[in-house]
């Protein structure tokens, strides 16, 4: 088992953005955690021994939003530290302004960003965290 190996967790309702980022994770050598929604997410980082580095994180989702989410995870000690990056829509300038005063260390526009750039920011921030 390699123990160098980073983890993400990719929390993203859209089965199709979520299967595309997980692809490309995986093939960068990333071992990757999907969530469908906040609340399953939550279940899930509350519940893995084995937190992840990094947490891609969805702003518009069905149950809990990504907002909601980030603002758990920076209450709860065990949490705070993971860095998280915003996907979000270019029409939630709020949400996003909200999300970095939350503690997020980037946002993407999902339209604006191919996978490979999104990779390339996930590594950027895994460098700085």
């Amino acid at each position: 088992m390699e123990d160098s190996k980073k983890t993400v967790m990719i929390i993203e309702d859209d089965r199709f953005v979520m299967d595309i980022y997980h692809t490309k994770l995986t093939q960068s050598g990333f071992a990757v955690v999907n969530a469908e929604n906040g609340l399953e997410a939550l279940k899930k980082l509350r519940e893995e021994k084995q937190i992840p580095d990094l947490i891609l994180l969805d702003i518009i989702m069905p149950y809990l939003g990504g907002l909601e989410v980030l603002e758990e995870v920076k209450k709860d000690e065990r949490l705070k530290n993971i860095p998280v990056i915003l996907l979000t829509n270019l029409s939630q300038k709020t949400e996003i302004d909200r999300g970095m005063a939350l503690g997020a260390k980037d946002f993407l526009i999902k339209s604006h960003f191919t996978p490979s750039e999104v990779l390339e920011k996930i590594k950027t921030v895994l460098k700085e965290a």
